[in-house]
């Protein structure tokens, strides 16, 4: 039996001093593989960094993080699309909605949001959702853009089991169940247990 690591900045800054030997040291720990989601174009470099040294353990996601979305989120997104289509990535995140920091850009978030979908669709990739306080915006658009391409897992689920049991009628999504669950006021432990 051998871990996967579904999802992890490892390439950012607040790594650089260890990362080589906690990879290393993860890997003598049976952890085999690292998913990297992608934040906004100044992760990007780390990221492929990452990926050329540890070919076989690290894996990169291309999109652009609802918190990265601000005035230049067209900018941002061109150089996803750029991405999509001159290099080989394993998903399209880390993608979705954040309204707990600000709501300032909602729009931009909504229409980035949908947009990823798209490509992910177009090349028949995963989506990973990143959902704050979005569950309500990030439910309305998934309902009116799923169909048989649209697949893929929303990461670190905190939502209830009305909502938990929604994303899994779409047939072919994953709920990512984090470390949320230890804690003893989030309930989410409740929600997984009734879960089928």
């Amino acid at each position: 039996m051998y871990f996967i690591d579904t999802h992890t900045h490892l390439y950012s800054e607040q790594f650089d001093q260890d990362r080589t030997q906690m990879i290393e040291k993860a890997m003598k720990d049976g952890v085999e593989k690292f998913l990297l989601p992608n934040i906004d174009r100044n992760s990007i470099e780390g990221m492929k960094a990452l990926t050329n040294q540890f070919p076989t353990n690290c894996y990169a996601m291309m999109g652009l993080h609802p918190c990265s979305v601000n005035h230049n989120v067209e900018e941002e997104l061109r150089i996803v699309e750029k991405e999509l289509k001159s290099t080989s990535y394993i998903a399209v995140g880390e993608i979705g909605m954040d309204l707990y920091w600000d709501k300032t850009f909602v729009k931009e978030q909504e229409m980035a949001f949908r947009k990823q979908i798209a490509w992910a669709k177009e090349r028949n990739l995963p989506i990973v959702i990143h959902c704050r306080e979005a569950f309500e915006e990030i439910l309305t658009i998934l309902d009116e853009l799923n169909d048989a391409n649209m697949f893929g897992v929303f990461h670190c689920f905190t939502g209830n089991l009305e909502q938990a049991k929604h994303i899994l009628n779409y047939g072919r999504f994953k709920l990512g169940i984090g470390g949320v669950l230890t804690f003893k006021n989030s309930g989410l432990d409740k929600v997984v247990e009734q879960l089928e």
